[in-house]
């Protein structure tokens, strides 16, 4: 009998107002099992870190989806995580060779794929697959977000990982918007409409 393969899948960056939201999708492997994987928001960065690598090295397959702060823009912020999802699965089936059976997406609504699929909310906590996959969107998005910092330093992405704080407000007021804000979202728009200065 063929094993049935289940493929989890989570996003992160739904909510920062720079960058792109960036959704992981994995298929476990029940021979190399990963323990300790749980909402990537409930580690510290280190283990995120740690089991980021574990996962790419255990998992049966794996794959990473993304949709820009231009696309953000164009379609909004829901549509873009829907985007971003079928993505990361279509890239999983690059590197897996077939498509899973099923896949199960963290939260209340399902990405258009050509395969089963059930939204479970807060999946993240109930599903290993959806941890892992959680974990590796969470990680790729964190170095993203590293990476962008050494480009616009005054800004404090590596801190606040482009989140709405005060400090990321007030970077907004001093320097303006850069070119991978979101500017559709609202504390972006009126920095760009002068109400924010």
């Amino acid at each position: 009998m063929s094993a049935i393969w289940i493929c989890g899948v989570d996003e992160a960056g739904r909510g920062p107002l720079v960058g792109s939201v960036v959704a992981g999708a994995v298929i476990l492997d029940p021979d190399q099992p990963i323990m300790g994987l749980k909402d990537s928001k409930k580690l510290s960065p280190a283990r995120r870190e740690n089991l980021y690598a574990e996962i790419i090295l255990k998992a049966k397959a794996w794959g990473i989806g993304e949709a820009s702060a231009q696309e953000i823009d164009q379609i909004n912020i829901l549509q873009a995580t829907m985007l971003a999802m079928q993505r990361a699965v279509e890239d999983l089936v690059k590197k897996f060779g077939q498509w899973p059976h099923k896949a199960l997406i963290d939260g209340n609504r399902c990405p258009k794929l050509p395969i089963a699929s059930e939204a479970i909310v807060k999946g993240d906590a109930k599903e290993p697959a959806i941890s892992a996959a959680s974990i590796l969107a969470k990680v790729t998005r964190d170095h993203q977000m590293q990476s962008l910092h050494a480009l616009y330093p005054h800004y404090g992405f590596a801190q606040h990982m482009g989140y709405p704080t005060e400090a990321h407000f007030a970077a907004l007021k001093q320097y303006g918007a850069c070119n991978e804000h979101r500017r559709t979202f609202s504390p972006v728009r009126a920095v760009l409409e002068g109400s924010g200065k």
